[in-house]
């Protein structure tokens, strides 16, 4: 029975030993992992300490960098703005002296406006007097042509037919003109050549006797051939043409050797001459 009890205390004993063996392998690992934490902790907080330190280091060198390029271009403001007062005054000088230039111009211009408005007026009265004096040419040409047109006379022409006004030179033709109650279109023909196209007929010169002012022509008209044989300086030559039997006259003013020179009259319903 003691032996019993011997063994039970021995094996009691041997469990006791190991747990606390046990139990101071495990304080002492405990001991370790605290101690090696903390060192670790430390490291930490050194290592950001440092990185702060760093950190601010960097804000202080940028802040300090910062204060001195503000310096640098708060120093060229200042030296800008100077130069720009300067540039401010000359600037108002130099606009002063231009408005003064101005003005003296504009007193001289207007001087020179001045002078050309009086030679303006003395050219406008000289105006006002060739007016007058035109009014009176104008007059007297109207006096002139009025006279003219008395004189123009009347003659029956060679149908018969009592002719208008007829017209014996140049002078007398522009009166007729000027009066306007007939077309005119002068010509001069040439025995031999071609007929000359007026106003939708042809006139052809056959026969020209200067000695005895006589001449002999043929008139195209209507797709036929109308003879104006022996006929005299200054005669109404009529002749009938158109769907309307519309009365034209040829007047023959000159004869000479082979040539001719009148004008023809047409009604103011007649056809126009065309323009070549």
């Amino acid at each position: 029975m003691s032996d019993e009890l011997e063994v039970v205390e021995r094996t009691h004993s041997g469990i006791f030993i190991v747990l606390v063996f046990f139990a101071v392998v495990a304080s002492l690992g405990a001991l370790i992992w605290a101690y090696t934490l903390q060192n670790r902790i430390a490291q930490e907080q050194t290592q950001i300490a440092a990185a702060e330190q760093q950190e601010n280091d960097k804000v202080a060198a940028s802040l300090a960098e910062s204060d001195a390029r503000l310096r640098a271009t708060t120093a060229a403001m200042a030296q800008s703005v100077g130069m720009t007062q300067k540039q401010l005054e000359a600037r108002a000088s130099d606009l002063l002296r231009r408005q003064q230039a101005d003005a003296a111009r504009l007193e001289s211009e207007q001087a020179q406006a001045r002078q050309q408005i009086g030679a303006v007026s003395g050219e406008v009265s000289n105006v006002k007097t060739d007016v007058g004096g035109v009014k009176t040419d104008v007059a007297q040409t109207k006096t002139e042509l009025q006279s003219d047109e008395a004189q123009l006379r009347t003659m029956t022409g060679d149908l018969g037919v009592q002719s208008g006004r007829i017209a014996t030179n140049a002078q007398e033709l522009e009166v007729l003109k000027h009066i306007g109650d007939r077309n005119y279109y002068q010509f001069t023909l040439h025995r031999g050549a071609k007929p000359t196209p007026l106003a939708g007929v042809s006139l052809r010169l056959r026969k020209a006797d200067p000695k005895h002012a006589r001449y002999t022509m043929d008139v195209e008209a209507d797709d036929r051939n109308i003879e104006k044989k022996d006929r005299g300086l200054n005669e109404p030559v009529q002749f009938y043409t158109g769907k309307n039997n519309l009365l034209y006259e040829v007047v023959v003013n000159n004869v000479e050797k082979n040539m001719v020179s009148g004008y023809l009259a047409t009604p103011k319903n007649a056809p126009q001459q065309s323009t070549p």
